[in-house]
């Protein structure tokens, strides 16, 4: 039975039925190629060019492939619950409509609030990025035109008004595009570490976990770990607490796989093709981010990497760092192709995240309706113009600085209250047909739980204090509109609206 109020829950059922309204229907058209294809177009981008590089300088060293591998430990307990959702409940929303089942209204709008967090941050930080790489690409070095007092980015104005076109079009051409594109990447990244594998230098992995440093301004106080903060360690700049603060760092890298649960209402097979996509992305890209953090380790010393550092300078280690100490100076242009190849991809599933999220949100009546309606292609057009536009101001005109942890915060919520809702729905729900079965309900759900926290609490105090102001705001978002204007809770008062007066007789009755 569902709840009331703030937590009445809106059945599997209904979920699945709703997805068949003619106005808000999306085209099932994407196979588990597709699927697993979306998967690695989001996750490999420019943390591998970026992101790798700059920890292993600045804060854990050698043990930087040690922390992908615990980042993806904790990605993989969390794949696995949200491949049993998905495959439970192929309906657009991924952890939002997930959360719907189990929780109700009020945590779903929560999650969908915390989601659009992320996906609009991420586009719009990856989409700066873009314009960056295309700069280097082109010896511009920049592609900001200064007009009047604002800062134009206009490079990342282009690559977000493409691939908004591309959305708006359909996803099966998205996800055309998104082959081509991941295709040439994959081959940067090996052509990295292929070449990268004959100048590595044994000595370079000593110490593998180097010993732990007092922090600067940039890793202490309001900068240091939460874990650190109220341990009193002072700091999170090498050593252990270093390791630990590198793997949530580094989890930014592995953002994306839950995307392709957004897509479930719009795959052939999500029963079978859903969990493959998620779980099979994922692997792919750990051995491939394991691999590029051996070989930069070993090719020169973690404390070349580091910001300050004679080949580093006042700037922040890349991949490109590492080839250009051993002279190989072509590398530097390879990778800045990689590195766009890279974003491109990113860019467009992390939008096209945003806009599944938000669809399902508006069909719900959690946000306006007629968002949600869909074009004769089957996409939501309005709410991926939508989408397209708010994400070129904010990347065409704001200086976004690194958010990394902002989106990181937002991704493991998400991650935690799939994995618990799981175990919900197995004792609330278990005669449900179930594409995918987590093993072990309920230790692997919680391995997740702790491990997701774990990762959380190695995030910054600062991140901890703007995520709390964000979901405040949420909350008052929901309580103005949403609570007033839901769906379900139109459906589950018409009864009791529709009631008759005592004493009257029905319509329906003769007289």
């Amino acid at each position: 039975m569902p709840g009331s109020g703030i937590w009445r829950t809106k059945s599997v059922e209904q979920s699945i039925s709703d997805t068949d309204e003619p106005d808000t229907r999306l085209r099932r058209e994407l196979t588990t190629r597709d699927l697993t294809v979306f998967g690695v177009a989001v996750v490999i981008g420019a943390g591998i060019f970026t992101l790798t590089a700059r920890t292993a300088g600045n804060v854990a060293g050698p043990s930087i492939s040690l922390a992908f591998v615990l980042a993806a430990c904790a990605c993989a307990l969390a794949a696995l619950c949200y491949a049993e959702f998905a495959s439970t409940v192929p309906v657009a929303g991924s952890a939002y409509t997930f959360s719907y089942a189990t929780f109700g209204e009020f945590v779903a709008w929560i999650i969908g609030w915390d989601l659009i967090l992320e996906f609009a941050l991420a586009s719009a930080v990856v989409a700066k990025g873009w314009s960056l790489y295309l700069g280097n690409v082109f010896g511009a070095g920049s592609t900001v035109a200064h007009i009047g007092p604002l800062n134009l980015d206009w490079g990342a104005l282009v690559i977000v008004g493409v691939l908004t076109v591309v959305l708006a079009v359909g996803t099966k051409v998205s996800s055309r595009v998104s082959a081509i594109v991941t295709a040439i990447k994959i081959l940067v990244v090996l052509l990295v570490i292929v070449v990268g594998f004959f100048y590595i230098d044994t000595d370079n992995y000593s110490p593998f976990v180097p010993p732990v440093e007092q922090a600067g301004d940039t890793a202490a106080g309001m900068h240091q770990s939460l874990l650190s903060f109220f341990t009193g360690a002072g700091g999170s700049t090498y050593g252990w607490y270093g390791l630990l603060a590198a793997a949530s760092l580094v989890f930014f890298a592995f953002i994306g796989f839950d995307v392709v649960a957004t897509t479930a209402e719009e795959t052939k097979n999500p029963q079978k093709s859903l969990p493959r996509g998620i779980l099979g992305s994922l692997a792919i890209v750990t051995v491939l981010y394991v691999a590029v953090t051996v070989v930069l380790t070993g090719m020169v010393k973690y404390t070349d990497l580091r910001t300050g550092s004679p080949l580093v300078g006042d700037g922040s280690a890349t991949l490109a760092t590492a080839f250009e100490a051993h002279g190989i100076t072509w590398a530097k242009m390879a990778i800045s192709f990689g590195g766009l190849a890279g974003l491109t991809t990113v860019v467009m599933v992390m939008m096209l995240g945003q806009t599944r999220v938000l669809f399902a949100m508006s069909r719900d009546g959690l946000m306006p309706r007629g968002l949600a309606k869909t074009g004769r292609r089957g996409t939501p057009v309005r709410i991926t113009l939508l989408v397209g536009g708010v994400v070129a101001v904010l990347a065409a005109l704001f200086p976004m600085g690194t958010l990394e942890e902002m989106v990181n915060i937002g991704t493991l919520f998400a991650f935690v209250l799939v994995c618990i809702g799981v175990v919900i729905l197995r004792r609330t729900r278990p005669d449900l047909p179930r594409g995918f079965r987590v093993p072990m309900v309920p230790l692997v759900p919680i391995l997740a739980v702790l491990a997701c926290g774990w990762l959380m609490l190695n995030l910054s105090v600062e991140t901890w204090i703007r995520f709390v102001v964000w979901m405040a705001l949420g909350v008052a978002v929901y309580f103005a509109y949403g609570y007033r204007r839901s769906v379900l809770g139109r459906r589950l008062a018409a009864p009791v609206e529709a009631a008759p007066e005592p004493g009257s007789i029905p319509a329906n009755l003769p007289v």
